[in-house]
């Protein structure tokens, strides 16, 4: 049940801060708020009279987004550098059936570990160095947004490149899944691998199913 606020100034509160929103894609910033004027003792007010929440530290949305906003779409404002991979982008190409738990999002090496201290969505971030995020991906649809995620040859060099550090079934069914994707594009994966220096280990584990 939500509270009764008075119309007026928190509804002054409200617009200006929706208008703002609307150019950050719905998640903002204290320094964004800062920017409109609100210190920390106006921040906590917004908070309490539950015109805005926390999404994590430093992080805020107006409290109705979160009631219509998918986890997607949360994930895609809090991380628009972030780049879909591994489980999550198995899920999305059906080279797997299990459902994750959490989203795995590549990044740059260099962002603040910060950003992934939330309650809410649970992201599994997979750091890299920029260079290695600027190939092989692409955009998927996902219903009320769009995200960024690697295609599904840069996906597959990728699961080699963590061979070891995945479920072993999901492994194989990736492989398996990719081999018989008649989507796939040996060529561009093996230049992926030569990005990712990696190209004799993909040749050996690919090659034998082809």
């Amino acid at each position: 049940m939500k509270s009764v606020r008075k119309v007026g100034e928190s509804m002054t509160h409200r617009e200006k801060i929706q208008k703002m929103a609307e150019t950050k894609g719905g998640v903002f910033r204290t320094s964004d708020l800062n920017a409109l004027g609100y210190n920390t003792y106006a921040i906590r007010k917004l908070v309490n009279e539950q015109i805005v929440e926390r999404v994590k530290s430093g992080y805020y949305r107006l409290c109705e987004e979160s009631e219509t906003l998918s986890e997607a779409a949360q994930v895609a404002q809090l991380f628009p550098d972030g780049v879909v991979c591994m489980y999550s982008a198995l899920f999305y190409y059906r080279y797997s059936d299990r459902t994750p738990l959490e989203w795995n999002i590549a990044v740059d090496r260099d962002t603040s570990k910060s950003r992934f201290k939330l309650d809410y969505p649970f992201v599994q971030p997979y750091y890299m160095k920029k260079e290695f995020l600027s190939f092989g991906v692409t955009t998927a649809d996902y219903g009320d947004c769009t995200m960024q995620i690697f295609d599904r040859d840069r996906l597959i060099c990728e699961c080699i490149f963590y061979e070891t550090k995945m479920d072993r079934e999901t492994y194989n069914k990736a492989i398996q899944g990719y081999v018989a994707d008649t989507k796939k594009n040996v060529p561009k994966l093996l230049e992926y691998a030569e990005k990712r220096r990696i190209p004799k280990k993909v040749k050996d584990r690919i090659g034998v199913w082809l």
